[in-house]
């Protein structure tokens, strides 16, 4: 992990809040695979004999992606979460990550919780921070993680089946009521603004569910931009269509709550979920990793994807997800 930061001096600043030993004869899934870490010009990492690696890369930039109010130890937490989100909607398993960071300033303090935030998530996930890069510069952060999946079982987005049915993981809509509450389009109170405050800023990578689904998911992707795009991507790259039930997705009683317009926006184009949409065939016995699981609609023939309602009426909504480069 190099740097050029010459504030509080860049390889104190990589060795105080950045830099742990390689443990030999460490735990597996902790620094398994790991021959050189942070410190040296590159990282040398030791593959799985027969493993295949999975690459993600992911960028935060202050204002765009997170709040400048937001807590560090939780912009830490995110920045990794939303990388290993990436590893298991493909089924991976974590073996390492890099950082890159441009810093205004080398604050202690805010370095500090950030770390804490970022190197606690490492430690749960077991994928340790393996090198990357500080600078000077407005506020930004990219990751990029590495993990490994047997041959041929990584989940991808190509393997949709018309007939197969689509689930998706946990709850969604919550992190862009947040949003709502923080553009003060939504005013909540104090326990349900926490609760869905906490959704935006320290998603759960569902990456034992990814690994679970090696072998039963036909297809599958994390829900960043929201449902449609997402499932969108799926749909593109397997050529079908589907069919989502509206009344079915998963929502908290703090959403619930809300107007039916902003329960559709949230829960169709919200983004920030960071859960897994994925389908599967009808029938197939699903795993049961702790993680609610819910069907929500279908993969059909007809190219396109249609909301309905309980009754099976269309709903017209006028929405689609983000897209950093839409006018």
């Amino acid at each position: 992990m190099g740097s050029d930061n010459a504030g509080m001096g860049e390889f104190d600043l990589i060795r105080r809040f950045f830099q742990r030993p390689v443990a030999a004869g460490a735990p597996a899934g902790v620094e398994v695979g790991i021959e050189v870490g942070v410190g040296d010009d590159c990282a040398v990492l030791v593959p799985t004999p027969g493993a295949r690696w999975l690459v993600s890369s992911d960028m935060l930039v202050e204002g765009r992606h997170f709040l400048s109010t937001v807590d560090p130890a939780r912009l830490g937490h995110k920045a990794l979460a939303v990388n290993l989100s990436d590893l298991a909607a493909c089924g991976a398993t974590p073996r390492g990550f890099t950082l890159a960071l441009a810093l205004p300033r080398a604050d202690e303090a805010w370095l500090a919780g950030f770390s804490r935030g970022l190197l606690a998530l490492a430690d749960a996930s077991g994928c340790p921070l393996v090198g990357g890069d500080t600078t000077q510069g407005p506020l930004n952060l990219c990751i990029t993680v590495f993990g490994e999946a047997p041959p041929g079982r990584a989940l991808l987005r190509s393997g949709a089946r018309v007939g197969d049915e689509i689930w998706v993981s946990g709850r969604l809509g919550d992190a862009r009521l947040a949003l709502e509450v923080f553009r003060g389009t939504v005013v909540l109170d104090g326990a349900g603004f926490e609760a869905v405050r906490a959704a935006m800023e320290c998603p759960t990578p569902r990456l034992a569910l990814g690994q679970a689904l090696r072998g039963i998911a036909t297809a599958a992707i994390d829900i960043s931009d929201g449902l449609l795009g997402d499932l969108g991507h799926i749909l593109a790259a397997s050529g079908v269509g589907a069919c989502i039930e509206l009344d079915a997705l998963p929502r908290s009683a703090t959403l619930a709550a809300q107007t039916a317009a902003w329960q559709r926006a949230c829960l169709l184009a919200g983004g920030d979920d960071y859960e897994l949409v994925f389908t599967a065939p009808p029938g197939v016995r699903l795993p049961d990793v702790g993680v609610l699981l819910t069907r929500v609609g279908r993969i059909e023939a007809e190219p396109g994807l249609r909301v309905v309602d309980a009754r099976g009426e269309a709903v017209a909504h006028g929405l689609r997800s983000f897209d950093h480069f839409a006018s």
